[in-house]
């Protein structure tokens, strides 16, 4: 009786309430009325106009955490070509190979059972050391491989990872041998999707103790990631470096960089440099926070970047000389198998990773704090995290997406993930198809240069392409000149 009373109560109060709403909202002016709120919102979007208010109090760039909400990549426009005769399924007896090496030509090659990997997020640049420990956790129980990020050498971490990838980092806190000699895999960090190559520091105020152990960093010093490497400002001193630490070490060395349109310049210098594998990070990239601007304005889509790797690896004849790793964006098995069949070797996961972790755990959080102050290193709630329902969930979460691209294999009568490649897709976007190679779906094989020839004046290019210094004709000013180029605020 006192519940029904009470439920009663509640919808009365509400349908005043609601009542009061719309008749303000059908009677007030426009400027004068909460409903202006809708187009407006409409107009800029939820994202953008929080993050208007954001900057508006705080004056310093927004720190955004897990990349950019834009999705650039349009995975769902690409399809599998499942067999039936032409090709025979694999029976269901038979095992799918799962497994990727890294590295052939090193001393020391790393091999993963699974080619999914848990992606370079830092403790205490980014993660807490709860988290790193699941993460690692997972990751060996799978028999997969996770990295460090721009970090020192967590000793924790390294003790759960079976397969640990560090990263030589802008920051120098990887770059001494009793560190990087530790490693599974180094992972030359240049650049990530959601920040380009740009500096990031963290300021002592948010630098704990065991923070300033792992970086070496003294009381009150800010942890600073620099926009270069130090000691690489020459094509040749990379080189140089990529030689000396596969010497020292044995292990693959890889290069990891934001995905650009300059893509194959870069890749250029890797070649030359006889690096083992290179990860790109394509703009979809996430991170603990970064700015929107750099995240959604700045970079090249996985997608295309991953495509553009594999063509120009090809072309070069390195393809099986150099492993290529894929990351950004990629949350469902699904995009993962189709970026393998573009070209990438292997696939690294972060903010999947992050949120299969979570899990169930997330309920701790919400509706009063986001799942991720259970993970970073400056939440409020990282002592909640249970460390082993965590790793648990995410080792889970990566069988189930092994599984998934299990299924996937058999279908498509293979019987090797690294078996599956482009003329396992088609798409139904003959511009996808133009710039991919992967065939248009709704023309049969045999039509595809016909189809694309009778409607060539759709996919007109450019006959010449832009000369570099075409793009410079601008003159750099001055350092005076750009002084008085900028509004200045008083």
């Amino acid at each position: 009786m006192l519940l029904r009373l009470i439920e009663n109560f509640i919808r009365s109060a509400v349908n005043e309430t609601v009542d009061k709403a719309i008749t303000r909202a059908i009677r007030d002016q426009y400027t004068e009325n909460l409903f202006e709120m809708v187009p407006a919102t409409n107009k800029v979007g939820v994202t953008n106009l929080l993050e208007i208010a954001m900057r508006a109090n705080q004056g310093t760039p927004v720190s955004r955490p897990l990349g950019s909400p834009i999705h650039l990549s349009p995975w769902e426009k690409i399809l599998f070509n499942p067999v039936h005769l032409f090709r025979f399924p694999t029976p269901e007896n038979v095992g799918i190979r799962t497994s990727i090496t890294i590295g052939h030509r090193a001393k020391k090659p790393m091999t993963v059972s699974i080619p999914i990997m848990i992606a370079a997020m830092s403790f205490g640049g980014a993660l807490s050391k709860s988290t790193k420990i699941a993460l690692a956790k997972a990751a060996t129980a799978v028999g997969t491989a996770t990295n460090t990020g721009e970090a020192g050498l967590l000793e924790e971490e390294r003790d759960a990872a079976s397969l640990l990838i560090g990263q030589y980092n802008r920051g120098g806190w990887m770059n001494t041998p009793d560190k990087y000699k530790r490693l599974d895999a180094i992972e030359i960090q240049l650049g990530q999707g959601a920040q380009g190559s740009t500096p990031q520091r963290t300021t002592a105020k948010n630098i704990g103790e065991d923070f300033r152990e792992v970086f070496g960093l003294r009381e009150g010093e800010d942890a600073l990631i620099h926009s270069r490497l130090p000691g690489v400002n020459t094509k040749e001193d990379f080189i140089q470096l990529v030689k000396r630490l596969r010497e020292e070490t044995g292990v693959p060395i890889g290069l990891k960089i934001a995905a650009t349109h300059h893509l194959e310049k870069e890749l250029q210098i890797a070649v030359e440099a006889e690096v083992d594998f290179v990860t790109l990070d394509g703009a979809e990239g996430g991170t603990h926070g970064g700015a929107p601007t750099l995240q959604d304005d700045v970079g090249l889509p996985t997608l295309f970047a991953i495509t553009r790797a594999a063509e120009f690896f090809a072309r070069k004849g390195v393809i099986r000389d150099i492993n290529l790793l894929a990351t950004g964006g990629l949350v469902t098995p699904g995009q993962m198998l189709k970026a393998i069949a573009l070209g990438a070797d292997g696939v690294y996961i972060g903010t999947a990773a992050i949120m299969a972790l979570v899990s169930e755990q997330m309920v701790k959080a919400v509706p009063f704090e986001p799942p991720t102050s259970l993970v970073v290193y400056t939440g409020k709630m990282t002592d909640q995290l249970n460390i082993e329902q965590a790793a648990k969930n995410l080792a889970r979460y990566l069988n189930a997406c092994v599984q998934e691209m299990e299924l996937v294999a058999i279908t498509l009568g293979k019987t090797s993930l690294i078996d599956i490649t482009k003329s396992d897709l088609s798409t139904i976007d003959p511009f996808l198809s133009k710039a991919t190679g992967i065939q248009l779906g709704y023309v049969s094989p045999e039509n595809q240069n016909r189809f694309f020839e009778e409607t060539k004046s759709l996919f007109r290019t450019f006959e010449a392409p832009i000369k570099e210094e075409e793009n410079e004709v601008r003159p750099f000013l001055s350092e005076s000149n750009k002084e008085q180029d900028r509004p200045h605020l008083h």
